[in-house]
């Protein structure tokens, strides 16, 4: 009876079996195992990035930095085509965002009402996350509308996620309750006003959520002025870094990367700079993106749950 008593037991109050806890702790070490596959990458360019280039060449760094230096990051910030492209970015997340949210507000609220042809509309919305015209058609229509280019088409393009406008369709439709409408409707109020007045102050939520998705998407988004943008006054910072890392992967193109970092003496040093510098500007480029998963990581939560709601 001693042993019944004083034995661990299940959320359930059951005693656990020496099964469950074999399980628990294999469980544990796998998943782990995994974290640790996750973030060691991470944190070997972060420790490479304030090591020196010399022990960077020669592989010793590997869990602490070596000689610690911030060579790379003041080689990053004093170069102008770096700052200028971190602001490019800044200013395409900041306002692609905040149009991108307002416009998936607004037709989620639209298909979250009843009406003829709601069906048909919604169904031309999710045709086109699984067909698409295509890059080239895609690429001449851009073109042809003179956005080939320009900073606007870096705000326009992708204006829209059809997966987003899907979950946010599904919060207004589960959280805002019909009998809220018909109250306002009663008081003179249209669309209009609903939805600037009733509709925005309570989505809260899924307004932070679509902050985190969109404005992940764009920092994040190097493709777009790959493809679009020519002008180099004009380039995002994704773009620029990934020309940066190639470079540096293409051993023909090293003389590239010497101009565009660095004014050390000799052909050596100019690759050792090179080679730090490449980690000091990921890590740059990544904080933004991990200060916005940190500060809104409970609404990020919420809106994957959301997506799994029928709606």
């Amino acid at each position: 009876m001693e042993n019944t008593k004083h034995a661990k037991k299940r959320p359930g109050g059951l005693p656990k079996k020496r099964g469950d806890i074999g399980f628990n702790v294999i469980n544990t070490i796998i998943w782990v195992l995994v974290l640790l596959l996750i973030l060691y990458p991470l944190w070997l360019v972060v420790i490479a990035s304030v090591s020196d280039a010399e022990a960077i060449f020669a592989g010793q760094v590997f869990l602490w930095p070596v000689n610690f230096s911030l060579v790379g990051y003041e080689a990053v910030f004093q170069h102008d085509e770096f700052v200028r492209s971190f602001l490019n970015s800044v200013y395409y997340t900041v306002v692609g965002t905040a149009i991108s949210v307002f416009i998936t507000l607004a037709a989620a609220y639209a298909l979250s009402c009843n009406f003829r042809g709601r069906k048909f509309i919604t169904f031309y919305f999710i045709f086109t996350m699984f067909f698409t015209g295509g890059l080239i058609p895609q690429f001449l229509v851009n073109q042809r509308l003179g956005l080939y280019d320009t900073m606007t088409l870096m705000i326009i393009i992708n204006c829209v996620s059809i997966w987003n406008l899907i979950i946010t369709r599904t919060f207004i439709s589960t959280s805002i309750p019909k009998e809220l409408y018909e109250a306002a409707v009663v008081d003179g109020a249209n669309h209009f006003i609903y939805f600037f007045r009733m509709i925005l102050p309570l989505s809260g939520t899924i307004i932070a959520v679509l902050c985190i998705f969109y404005g992940v998407a764009r920092w994040n988004d190097y493709f777009t002025g790959l493809v679009y943008i020519m002008d180099n006054s004009k380039m995002p910072l994704q773009t620029v870094l990934r020309r940066l890392v190639a470079s540096t992967e293409a051993s023909g193109s090293m003389d590239a990367m010497y101009e565009f970092f660095g004014d050390a003496s000799s052909r050596a040093e100019r690759m050792r700079l090179a080679e730090v510098v490449k980690y000091s500007s990921i890590v740059v480029s990544s904080v933004p993106v991990i200060v916005l998963y940190l500060a809104m990581q409970k609404f990020f939560v919420k809106g994957v749950t959301l997506g799994s709601l029928k709606g």
